[in-house]
């Protein structure tokens, strides 16, 4: 079995990061053979409408005729038996890699239908996978669940199961006294960070045994 996690932040290391590698070990966990891939180590961009994908006999009919550094990626998650993708919320949404590989991902294999259709053959499981500095009661205030359901409806409808994971209150900066920032209190969002991340983490572990499906 393998399980790929798609990082669309731009940072290697900070929560994003962080909690696909803690799913990715909870996968390995249930014998997954797993891979980490950084978006912003690609040079890609999003769909440029060729619709080529869509051309009745065509030879890229069903997948991006794009060929560039996202390419790789998308073969392996055809391949992939799970995956997640993850990223932080800029101004209410994705990154801007993460849209871009999600158009790419998504769009060859969305049929134009009255009823629900999808060219990938398997059905397989996903899942979105989300960090903001915002707390959980402001990021429903803000809309945000209507961006990530859409999401979760895409990823269902073609691949034919996803889940939403998301981690509220994350830390932005390391040291918050080099950077204007007076939008909380830094010191008490650290102290609520310490507590709540490791749960976090156990449960972006538990999203990963789940994935592996065993």
């Amino acid at each position: 079995m393998k399980i790929f996690a798609i990082n669309g932040s731009p940072r290697k290391t900070w929560n994003t990061a962080k909690l696909l590698q803690e799913t990715l070990k909870g996968a390995a966990s249930r014998g997954a053979e797993t891979e980490l891939i950084h978006l912003y180590d690609l040079d890609f961009k999003g769909c440029i409408s060729c619709f080529a994908c869509k051309l009745k006999g065509g030879k890229s009919y069903g997948k991006c005729a794009m060929r560039d550094g996202l390419t790789p990626v998308l073969e392996k998650l055809a391949e992939a038996d799970a995956f997640v993708l993850g990223s932080p919320i800029y101004f209410g949404t994705v990154t801007g890699e993460m849209r871009s590989c999600m158009e790419r991902l998504l769009f060859p294999y969305f049929v134009y239908a009255q009823q629900p259709q999808s060219l990938f053959r398997r059905k397989i499981p996903t899942a979105m996978l989300y960090t903001m500095n915002i707390s959980e009661e402001m990021m429903r205030a803000v809309q945000y669940p209507v961006h990530m359901g859409a999401n979760q409806n895409y990823l269902e409808r073609i691949f034919g199961q996803a889940e939403t994971f998301y981690a509220c209150e994350t830390l932005q900066f390391e040291d918050y006294g080099k950077v204007v920032f007076d939008y909380f209190d830094p010191v008490e969002r650290r102290e609520k960070y310490e507590k709540n991340f490791p749960e976090d983490c156990r449960k972006a572990f538990e999203l990963g045994v789940r994935l592996a499906g065993v």
